[in-house]
């Protein structure tokens, strides 16, 4: 986030992870409380689409960690909202097989998706994953949010391990994707310990960094040791 509010709780108030609402998942709000330092942006944005994206943060209980988005792609502000404001919580994976609205196929990130959607064959469709980014939050607010230039951002659920030669084959598919398209394609492993970056494990380093509620951290293996779960 380029901005982020205070928490509104003390270090000695963080407790467990509330399990309903997991990283990348898309929030429609009732109410967005505001902060001191928040963006003139924010309230526009707000009322436009009342939808937040669930961010990695500690918190307290009956607090979630969101980030909200603005029109441009340097408008990203995080902050936090009592989860009695929650209307509904949409995952990644619920729009993986979703259409965007009459006219808006073409744009080249829906042009990738729907190809990844028709590849019966590869091996992400044995996998569970969905859009997030500018296109995964069009799909589920129905809100215009995807350019011409937008990148296509992925998540995919890896609780089991994931081999290096299948990670390896799913990014050469992106690759040759995003050659066609001329776009980016963007995918992140969840893993136990956290995001990983889909190009740092098909690369094969020695440790990924893995991005976690308390913060990132370099790991040999994200699936040797579980960590708590992430708001």
């Amino acid at each position: 986030m380029r901005v982020c509010a205070a928490p509104p709780f003390t270090a000695l108030c963080t407790g467990p992870s509330d399990a309903r609402w997991r990283p990348h998942d898309l929030l429609h709000l009732r109410r967005l409380a505001a902060f001191d330092g928040e963006p003139a942006w924010v309230r526009d944005a707000f009322e436009r689409a009342p939808y937040a994206v669930v961010r990695r943060a500690l918190t307290a209980q009956g607090v979630v960690a969101v980030g909200v988005r603005g029109a441009q792609r340097s408008q990203r502000y995080g902050t936090w909202v009592a989860s009695a404001e929650i209307v509904e919580a949409t995952a990644p994976e619920a729009l993986a097989r979703n259409e965007p609205l009459a006219g808006r196929a073409a744009l080249p990130a829906f042009i990738a998706l729907a190809a990844l959607q028709r590849d019966s064959t590869s091996a992400l469709n044995r996998l569970v994953w969905g859009p997030t980014g500018s296109a995964g939050f069009e799909l589920a607010t129905r809100r215009n949010t995807v350019s011409e230039s937008s990148d296509l951002d992925l998540l995919i659920r890896t609780p089991e391990r994931l081999s290096r030669e299948c990670a390896a084959d799913l990014l050469n598919q992106f690759d040759a994707l995003s050659q066609q398209t001329g776009i980016r394609i963007d995918a992140q492993l969840e893993t136990p310990a956290g995001g990983v970056a889909l190009a740092e494990w098909a690369a094969g380093k020695a440790r990924v960094m893995a991005r976690h509620a308390s913060g990132p951290q370099l790991l040999a293996d994200p699936w040797a040791v579980v960590q708590p779960t992430d708001v």
